[in-house]
């Protein structure tokens, strides 16, 4: 039997770094931890933001702490037609020609030349993790998802690091096409 692993939804989110709260919510705000994710570290905060987009807005959108070095906005596909706007499909952290779009708090209005993503589908993993599981950290690989519409994706990255906890992350247009529900599928890499 191939080892199985946690497949769950990343739904839309926005990241932010210090200079972003101030404008955002005022000077010195900091991000209110309202609860864990599955990634150590990783939190959903209290703070929701508009995406504004040359069409619409997308209001209280969540935010995910701990700060990052910059912004970044993650959507999927719809709500890239929502707004509006095309973003390219990138690893996060990945921002460099991402397309910009305009965030709006209770404070301010933050206007951004880049930043909105539709990130990549990925799989977090620690070093034992992938040597279990015979990948290595960048490799792409397929997933099959075991749900009532199983669905194998391709063109999924692998991310190795010791701060990882193992969980394949797609977004919401992804979750949907395949039935995953709130508390995530069981998942499993396919062998050629």
């Amino acid at each position: 039997m191939p080892e199985k692993f946690l497949v769950e939804v990343s739904a839309r989110h926005v990241h932010l770094n210090q200079e972003a709260m101030d404008i955002l919510f005022g000077e010195g705000t900091k991000m209110t931890f309202v609860r864990a994710l599955s990634q150590p570290g990783q939190f959903v905060c209290e703070q929701r933001v508009e995406v504004v987009g040359p069409k619409r807005s997308i209001p209280n959108v969540v935010i995910l702490g701990p700060e990052r070095k910059e912004p970044q906005v993650e959507v999927s596909m719809t709500d890239c037609f929502t707004l509006g706007q095309v973003a390219p499909i990138r690893e996060s952290g990945d921002l460099e020609g991402s397309a910009p779009i305009t965030l709006k708090g209770p404070c301010g209005e933050l206007k951004l030349e880049k930043g909105l993503i539709v990130a990549k589908r990925h799989i977090h993993l620690t070093p034992e993790d992938a040597e279990r599981l015979g990948v290595e950290d960048k490799q792409i690989v397929k997933v099959r998802v075991e749900t009532d519409r199983p669905l194998i994706f391709d063109d999924v990255v692998v991310r190795v690091s010791p701060n990882y906890a193992e969980a394949m992350h797609v977004d919401t247009d992804e979750g949907n096409a395949a039935l995953i529900g709130r508390a995530g599928c069981q998942g499993f890499i396919v062998k050629d």
